[in-house]
């Protein structure tokens, strides 16, 4: 098959399609076109960085920026803005937590110094906001994700996004999204558990054998960030599993393993946008802590404007972030040159389509 590949300014765009050849007056489209040998091909492709999948999500973000700022707003925004205020996170529940967390790692060796209260904290209140909020997040957030995956194929495949077909498309494979999602959710917490189990192990032999209180908290320190190289890994099979089960007839665990076979190379740009997506939500997560749920100016008006402002640059953080895995999932599929040659219809619309013609067969 003879086949062309989107090339912009500043890197090259992941899809692969046969018609993606310039047009004069086709400027509704985002991107640029231009013909390469198989040699050339191959090597631009494998060669797309983060960064270059940044500037491709941003092209896609100014494509279709009503469908994709509709998508924050009604769907992420709500979550963003629960998660956030912790308006529903019980705080008692959070302070017994942290005690308890503590008194284990007290028991493990581990010395009760503020970098240990304050992490113990910390995680205390990430695992009950996740618990409180965990509604929202396989119902809101998931659409949110199915939504904006929807949309990157559709502008891939020089579409408008459609609300009212998405809301068919996705009534149709919702349940092998949740059920994926079920899978990331269960794989994430078997992590967490595993490194907690761990780390409590480990500390403790350490305490046993005479280790001084300082080495095991840099022991300790040690392992914490060999486990977040190994979680940004897990996280990352996530986000593509999840594209995957939106794009592909495939779900839960065959979801994981097609996401693990598929980033084989690419790991580290994965690595690079999570790294740049966790440090956009934390530094957003600590201005809000610090801007609205700390100061306030004479009676709090400054609550008002700065809450919603930091409410809405988190969810396009989210947003972006989105985005990037559906792109980082087609960048990797077409360095496999895997991609389907479907004129005028996304894999999606693709995919209804034959479910409904086997239906009726």
């Amino acid at each position: 098959m003879n086949t062309q590949m989107e090339i912009s300014s500043g890197g090259c765009s992941p899809r692969i399609r046969s018609e993606y050849s310039r047009k004069e007056g086709s400027e509704g489209t985002p991107f640029q076109h231009m013909e390469l040998s198989d040699r050339d091909r191959n090597f631009q492709v494998q060669s797309m960085n983060a960064l270059e999948i940044l500037r491709e999500t941003v092209r896609i973000l100014r494509f279709n920026s009503w469908g994709f700022m509709a998508i924050a707003f009604m769907l992420i925004c709500p979550v963003s803005a629960v998660l956030l205020s912790n308006v529903i996170v019980d705080e008692s529940i959070v302070k017994n937590l942290s005690i308890r967390l503590m008194l284990v790692a007290q028991t493990s060796g581990l010395p009760l110094r503020p970098i240990i209260k304050q992490s113990c904290q910390r995680f205390a209140e990430t695992v009950v906001s996740s618990a409180m909020c965990f509604p929202f997040y396989a119902t809101l957030l998931l659409l949110s994700k199915a939504a904006v995956v929807y949309s990157v194929d559709c502008t891939y495949s020089r579409k408008k996004f459609d609300a009212s077909k998405f809301c068919v498309i996705v009534a149709k494979f919702w349940r092998k999204i949740l059920f994926t999602y079920m899978w990331v959710c269960t794989v994430i917490v078997c992590c967490i558990t595993l490194f907690c189990v761990f780390l409590v192990a480990f500390c403790s032999a350490l305490a046993v054998l005479g280790f001084l209180p300082d080495v095991v908290v840099y022991c300790a320190m040690l392992v914490g960030l060999v486990f977040s190289v190994v979680f940004a890994n897990a996280i990352i099979i996530c986000n593509i599993a999840m594209v995957i089960s939106v794009l592909e007839d495939v779900s839960g665990a065959q979801a994981m393993l097609r996401s693990s076979i598929l980033i084989k190379g690419q790991t580290q740009v994965g690595l690079l946008i999570f790294l740049g997506s966790t440090i956009g939500m934390a530094f957003v997560e600590g201005l809000f802590e610090h801007r609205v749920k700390t100061l306030s100016y004479g009676d709090g008006s400054s609550r008002v404007w700065e809450g919603p402002l930091l409410v809405v640059m988190y969810s396009f953080v989210v947003l972006i972030d989105s985005m990037m895995s559906a792109v980082f999932y087609f960048s990797c599929r077409s360095s496999n040159m895997e991609i389907s040659d479907v004129e005028g219809k996304s894999i999606l619309e693709t995919m209804a389509i034959s479910a409904e013609s086997m239906g009726i067969q």
